[in-house]
């Protein structure tokens, strides 16, 4: 794991030196002698403590940290001053932030355990975005918040709730990450959209040596690849216009816990080449820094692709897919576990009653029987809706069959027609009417299937582009892509 990095700020050679012995066997040690040397260190590196003397040629400690403070609130400051001026000591706690004010001549212990605890600050403001040193809690009462929300999420998280049963074909892939979730290797997460991929990251996260550290989650397909490289690595200020401060990445903001790549199979070749090198050399590089930065973070990716035909057909890099697919788990699609589906439902019943403040227990037989024979397209994530909508209408105890969607209460027709499960409505009402509606199912199933390509969607059902574009329109389906 990567040293945190401290900078010293002192005029004299001496003291940098002395300092510096002191703090390098568990820091990595910036010196400069002034002002302007300290604000190109700060600019090029993530500065976790700064130790600034306050007796400076031109420039005192407390107005250069003042400064500091507004490019850099993030960072943690201190002032060693062999001066007890009252006003200076006032100073540094009102303008400038100063974390401790330290007299010379110091003790090399007691100066060390300040610059651990700057450290710790540093870190816990880090995993805990909502405090900082500007609300004025101290190390252990941030401590405890932290500590607090890791076992907050470690309970919700964890492998528990991932319900199945034992029939189910889920189980195997949970087991299976039970027995390695200790061991730090990457793994590659697949399964259709809303299936829980990332509630299998979370619980593999928590349940590991690196539970205590942040879990940092980035969707790849949902950004630009400038965009997705500033998000992941980091920018130094100026890199590009309206970059007005450095932002740190994803990758370090993940440091000694895990960073989950949903979404992996829709980055873009030039972008996988990149992905691939901090992958290789455990290093990043932000945009705009002159030099790369050590990361120590698990990578879990996640995708609905099915990658290995990807990298067969060149969309993929194949070395790339080895370096992520160190263990590969499936998380099948909700129509392939209807033995599971009671105890999802049950489970998101009372999530959203509790959600709703409401008062209810049980799902009625029928509208459960209903549930089943529905094929899910959009997996545990549709039904999490379903659920929530039917708690909302719903006046007494009981979910009854009225409160469905009209989907879920249409009847499912057994026979397959090549690539989908088709459901027709009740047999009311005029043929050209369920013709339509069972056209309008079969090019929403096959835009889905094809994840919105429409010249792969046209392909499949006989039409040409300018066709398939005309029935989208007709029927209202353009939202859909």
């Amino acid at each position: 794991m990567s040293k945190p990095t401290i900078l010293v700020i002192d005029d004299e050679i001496r003291s940098q030196e002395a300092l510096r012995r002191v703090l390098c066997d568990e820091f990595l040690v910036f010196t400069a002698s002034g002002a302007e040397a300290a604000e190109t260190l700060l600019e090029q590196e993530r500065v976790e403590a700064i130790l600034c003397d306050q007796r400076m040629p031109g420039e005192t400690g407390v107005a250069f940290l003042k400064r500091a403070r507004e490019r850099w609130p993030e960072t943690v400051r201190i002032i060693i001053s062999g001066y007890t001026d009252s006003e200076d000591i006032i100073a540094g706690v009102n303008e400038a932030g100063i974390f401790q004010y330290v007299t010379k001549p110091w003790e090399p212990e007691t100066l060390l355990e300040i610059v651990r605890e700057a450290s710790r600050l540093f870190r816990l403001q880090s995993e805990n975005h909502a405090a900082s040193l500007e609300i004025k809690l101290d190390s252990k009462s941030l401590g405890r918040v932290v500590a607090d929300k890791r076992k907050s999420l470690k309970s919700r998280f964890g492998f528990d709730r991932l319900l199945c049963c034992d029939a189910s074909p889920l189980k195997g892939a949970i087991d299976l990450a039970r027995r390695i979730a200790r061991y730090d290797i990457p793994v590659l997460i697949t399964g259709e959209s809303g299936t829980g991929k990332e509630l299998l990251a979370r619980a593999l996260h928590y349940n590991s040596h690196r539970g205590e550290k942040p879990f940092v989650v980035e969707n790849c397909g949902a950004l630009p690849d400038t965009l997705l490289e500033s998000e992941l690595f980091g920018t130094k200020r100026g890199a590009f216009t309206g970059a007005m401060e450095d932002r740190i990445g994803l990758f370090e903001q993940a440091s000694g816990g895990t960073i989950f790549l949903d979404e992996i199979g829709d980055t873009s070749p030039a972008f996988q080449v990149k992905l691939l090198r901090v992958l290789q050399e455990g290093e990043i590089r932000p945009l705009g820094a002159r030099g790369p930065r050590k990361i120590d973070v698990r990578v879990i990716a996640a995708t609905n692709h099915d990658l290995e035909k990807d990298v067969a057909e060149g969309r993929f890099r194949r070395d790339l897919y080895y370096r992520l697919a160190g263990l590969r788990l499936h998380v099948p699609p909700l129509r392939d576990r209807p033995m599971d589906l009671p105890l999802i439902a049950q489970r998101l019943v009372e999530q959203a009653a509790k959600s709703f403040g409401k008062k209810i227990g049980a799902i009625a037989p029928e509208t459960l029987a209903r549930l089943q024979d529905y094929d899910w397209p959009g997996n545990v994530r549709e039904m999490q809706n379903e659920i929530s909508r039917m708690v909302a209408l719903a006046d007494g105890p009981e979910l009854g069959p009225d409160l469905l969607s009209e989907p879920v209460r249409e009847k499912r027709l057994a026979t397959q027609f090549g690539f989908a499960s088709i459901q027709l409505p009740e047999a009311q009402g005029a043929l050209k009417d369920h013709v339509e509606r069972l056209e309008e199912r079969l090019i929403a199933e096959s835009l889905r299937r094809h994840r919105h390509n429409i010249s792969r969607a046209a392909e499949e059902l006989g039409l040409s582009r300018v066709g398939l574009r005309a029935k989208l329109q007709r029927y209202g389906l353009e939202r859909l892509n």
